[in-house]
């Protein structure tokens, strides 16, 4: 079920600095309860030859007005819908953090599925794919309270958030169909054709230390992990450091030729 017309691509991808000449289209997808700000940083943090789209999913921001996807099935069509829109014929690639890490993971395999181009590189982070996955927050049995509670153990929340009853009343709706999405998902370990690659926090309290190898599982071609210092969350201060290592595995081509 597409919620909203998948081909208006300013609403579905934002591009803080357009780069028409960039040799690949990096798109980054959010963190549950997140949004395009998430990577608003990243188009001046990389270099030229690249030009970053974020993903602005329904639910939040300048898509407040459209109900957030709470069935991941459905989420990854409207995806799809979008990029096929999108794509220009130029290389391109995925990066996702958590809840985004398996939103790029589901639509790589639809494209896959499909023989459609796929990405010349798939970049995971801070979800490791199910194995090692803790039981997730059960959002339809919690009252606010408790669903907040349950989400601040991993810093799901900024203070500026959880102190302001209403923000609050603006977040909690989308953020409860973000964790929708992620609870009714069912692991197939399906592996992807594209090479791999995984970003990690070293005290991520959601994964155990090294948890994003086990990628190496569902990849043809896996690069390896890079964990970095920091939480569940350490994309923010770490952002650098991802967004170099990125560049560097596409502009040298590491991650191999596109395909389609």
């Amino acid at each position: 079920m597409v919620q909203e017309n998948a081909g208006l691509g300013a609403a579905w991808f934002h591009t803080g600095r357009a780069r028409p000449d960039a040799a690949c289209r990096l798109y980054v997808f959010h963190h549950a309860g997140g949004s395009a700000a998430t990577y608003a940083r990243w188009a001046q943090m990389l270099p030229d030859d690249v030009e970053v789209a974020a993903v602005q999913l329904p639910g939040r921001q300048n898509r407040r007005a459209t109900p957030a996807f709470t069935d991941l099935d459905d989420l990854v069509e409207a995806v799809y819908e979008a990029l096929e829109d999108d794509l220009d014929g130029r290389r391109f690639a995925f990066f996702g953090h958590s809840m985004g890490a398996l939103i790029a993971y589901r639509l790589t395999l639809a494209l896959q599925k499909d023989g459609a181009p796929a990405p010349a590189l798939l970049a995971v982070s801070g979800w490791e794919g199910g194995a090692h996955r803790p039981s997730p927050v059960p959002v339809a049995q919690l009252s606010d309270e408790e669903f907040l509670s349950r989400v601040g153990e991993f810093g799901g929340l900024p203070p500026e958030v959880t102190g302001n009853r209403e923000l609050l009343d603006l977040v909690l709706p989308t953020l409860r169909a973000d964790f929708t999405v992620v609870n009714g998902y069912t692991d197939d370990r399906a592996r992807v054709d594209c090479p791999v690659v995984a970003y990690g926090g070293a005290s991520d309290p959601l994964l155990g230390g090294g948890a994003m190898g086990a990628w190496a599982d569902r990849a043809d071609a896996f690069l390896g992990l890079n964990e970095l210092p920091g939480g569940h969350f350490y994309i923010y201060e770490q952002a650098m450091a991802v967004g170099a290592d990125l560049a560097r595995r596409l502009r040298r081509g590491a991650a191999g030729p596109r395909r389609g």
